[in-house]
């Protein structure tokens, strides 16, 4: 059963520029979705912290903060490992979109992207989490030694210690976690994560993902790389 629009997800979008706020909260309300908005990363975390929404839209600068975005993804991140974070920002480089991604963010976008686009871009994530809470077989936990998967409650553990992985980490552990011992190139983890993102960028969402596990176990080494290939799960 794929992801139904009626389903009233909730999207907040934290925007401090009025125009594009408004223009983006009436896109994604005519695809049937539950829109709230937020001019500063303040205002964003007091609603937050009364109730989650289904997914975020973060700008990087919010009105006198510069990196405002940056520290709100820092913020939800400590609320929910799993809540769907994009960052829809005029700011293009390289180092911003690496940044919001090492932060647990899952996707990046540029304000030059069309609403149709930004529209499929959340579906995509929203169909992510259907994918992950109804498995073909909901009862089946994958278990590659010390580690355990449970999709249908989106839970990692390594030693029967929890794992909080974003979306897009958990699906490049998910793939390399289904086949161990096979390479997975880059490009076969995006496919997986169901992302675009250059080869730089993955790199740092492998570390990230190596850095949590040994944050519950310092000898964590399941993640290998195989130089000018890929990376592969070893148990």
């Amino acid at each position: 059963m794929g992801y139904d629009l009626r389903m009233k997800k909730s999207i907040a979008i934290v925007e401090d520029e009025a125009a594009l706020r408004e223009n983006y909260a009436a896109a994604l309300a005519r695809l049937g979705y539950q829109v709230k908005t937020f001019a500063n990363r303040k205002t964003a975390l007091q609603a937050f912290a009364v109730r989650l929404p289904d997914l975020v839209i973060i700008d990087i600068s919010l009105e006198d903060e510069a990196e405002g975005g940056f520290d709100l993804c820092r913020d939800l991140r400590a609320l929910s490992a799993e809540l769907p974070l994009i960052f829809l920002t005029a700011r293009d480089s390289e180092l911003d979109a690496v940044s919001g991604l090492r932060l647990g963010a899952d996707d990046f976008l540029t304000k030059d992207v069309s609403l149709p686009h930004l529209a499929a871009r959340v579906a995509a994530l929203f169909r992510r989490i259907d994918a992950l809470r109804r498995p073909e077989d909901a009862a089946q936990v994958l278990r590659r030694g010390a580690l355990s998967i449970d999709s249908e409650k989106m839970q990692t553990t390594w030693n029967g210690q929890a794992v909080s992985l974003s979306l897009t980490e958990f699906w490049i552990v998910h793939a390399l976690a289904k086949n161990p011992g096979h390479v997975k190139n880059r490009q076969q983890l995006m496919d997986a994560a169901n992302v675009v993102l250059d080869d730089n960028t993955i790199t740092s969402q492998i570390k990230r993902v190596r850095r949590k596990f040994q944050s519950v176990d310092a000898t964590f080494d399941a993640i290998q790389t195989a130089y000018g290939m890929g990376y592969r799960w070893v148990e």
